[in-house]
C-alpha cells in the first residue's frame, strides 16, 4: 500500500473501530468581507487521497467592482480546480488560457514544472450584486509528473456525469465513482463529487478507492450514530463499506479521495513538491522576475502585476 499519513497497519478493524478516522474542522480566515475555511492540509491530515488542499470559499456577496481579485502568481507540482455553486471567476494563465470559472463547471490547471495565473471577479457587465459560493481545491501530482509541461483544459457542466436517484443528485467533477468517469484527464486515480442530498436520503461512499473524505457544504449528514454539519470534513478508514444519510434539512456535499501518493509532499506558499530541492528552485526563478526567458511567464492581458514571493 502506498503512503498514507494515518495508517496503522496494526489497527484493528471491522466493527472494532468506528469507520470515521479524522474530523477535521476548517480553519476560517477573513479576507476582508470574504471568509474562507480551510480543511487540508490539517494537523492529522496532509492529504485525502491526492487532495492536498481544500478551500470553502464563502458564501459572500460581491459589489460591483469590489470582488475576489488575485493578482498573477505562480504553482508548481499540482492541479487547481475552482469549482463554484455561485457567481463567476475570470481565469487568465501563462498558457494564454483566458477563460470564466461558471457553476458545475470543471477549470483544470494542471501546473507540472511550473504556471501562473490570476483569478479575478472583473466583470465590466455585473451592475447588481453578485453572490460568490465554491470550493477550491489543490491535487498533488505523482512524483512522476511533477516537472511535465502545465496544461488547462475545461469541460463544462453538460459534459460531467450526472446521477440521479431516491432523493439525491451527483455530479462526478474529476475521476471515477458509481460506475461513471468524468472527461477530464487526471494523473492518477481519484474521484471528487459534488452531492445534493433530500431530507432522508443515503448515499453509500464509493468503495473502489483507497482514501475517502467527506465535506459538509450544506445541512447536516449522519453516519452510524453520528450527526456532522456543515463546515466539517470526515475521512474514513480505507476499505469500509458505508454510507451517508442526509439530516432534516437535507444536504449538500463534497465527496473526495483516491489512491494515495508515493509520500509526502513539502508546501511552500503556491508550491508543492516531493522534495525541498524542487521548492527552493522555484522561490528562485518567481524571485527572479524574468518573464521573457525564465521558468516563470505572466498571463498575457494581466501582466502588468503580480504576488511578490513571501519573504519567510
Amino acid at each position: 500500500m502506498s503512503w498514507n499519513p494515518a495508517l496503522d497497519p496494526h489497527c484493528p478493524t471491522g466493527d472494532e473501530v468506528d469507520a470515521i478516522e479524522t474530523v477535521i474542522i476548517p480553519r476560517a480566515r477573513d479576507l476582508g468581507g470574504f471568509e474562507v475555511r480551510r480543511a487540508l492540509p490539517a494537523p492529522k491530515r496532509q492529504m485525502v487521497g491526492p487532495f492536498i488542499f481544500f478551500d470553502q470559499m464563502g458564501p459572500a456577496e460581491f459589489l460591483p467592482s469590489r470582488g475576489m481579485d488575485v493578482r498573477p502568481h505562480p504553482h508548481i507540482g499540482l492541479a487547481t480546480i475552482s469549482y463554484l455553486y455561485r457567481g463567476r471567476m475570470h481565469h487568465r494563465d501563462s498558457l494564454g488560457t483566458d477563460s470564466w470559472i461558471e457553476p458545475g463547471a470543471v477549470n483544470w490547471m494542471v501546473a507540472g514544472h511550473g504556471i501562473t495565473h490570476s483569478e479575478r471577479t472583473d466583470d465590466e457587465t455585473q451592475k447588481d450584486p453578485m453572490p460568490f459560493f465554491g470550493i477550491q481545491t489543490w491535487v498533488a501530482l505523482p512524483e512522476k509528473n511533477e516537472d511535465d509541461p502545465a496544461y488547462f483544459e475545461h469541460a463544462p457542466v453538460e459534459a460531467l456525469p450526472f446521477i440521479e436517484a431516491e432523493g439525491k443528485e451527483v455530479r462526478l467533477i474529476l475521476g471515477d465513482a458509481y460506475g461513471e468517469r468524468a472527461p477530464v484527464k487526471t494523473a492518477s486515480e481519484m474521484f471528487y463529487a459534488d452531492a445534493v442530498l433530500q431530507a432522508g436520503a443515503a448515499l453509500p461512499l464509493p468503495d473502489n478507492h483507497e482514501d475517502r473524505g467527506v465535506y459538509v457544504v450544506e445541512g447536516s449528514v449522519d453516519i452510524g450514530h453520528q450527526s456532522f454539519e456543515a463546515g466539517q470534513m470526515m475521512v474514513f478508514r480505507p476499505g469500509d463499506k458505508l454510507s451517508l444519510r442526509a439530516g432534516a434539512q437535507g444536504a449538500r456535499v463534497m465527496l473526495l479521495g483516491g489512491a494515495t501518493l508515493e509520500g509526502p509532499r513539502h508546501i511552500w506558499w503556491n508550491f508543492v513538491a516531493s522534495s525541498k530541492e524542487k521548492i527552493d528552485a522555484a522561490k528562485e526563478a518567481w524571485r527572479a522576475g524574468d518573464w521573457e526567458n525564465g521558468r516563470f511567464q505572466l498571463p498575457p492581458g494581466d501582466d502588468q502585476d503580480f504576488i511578490p514571493a513571501p519573504g519567510r
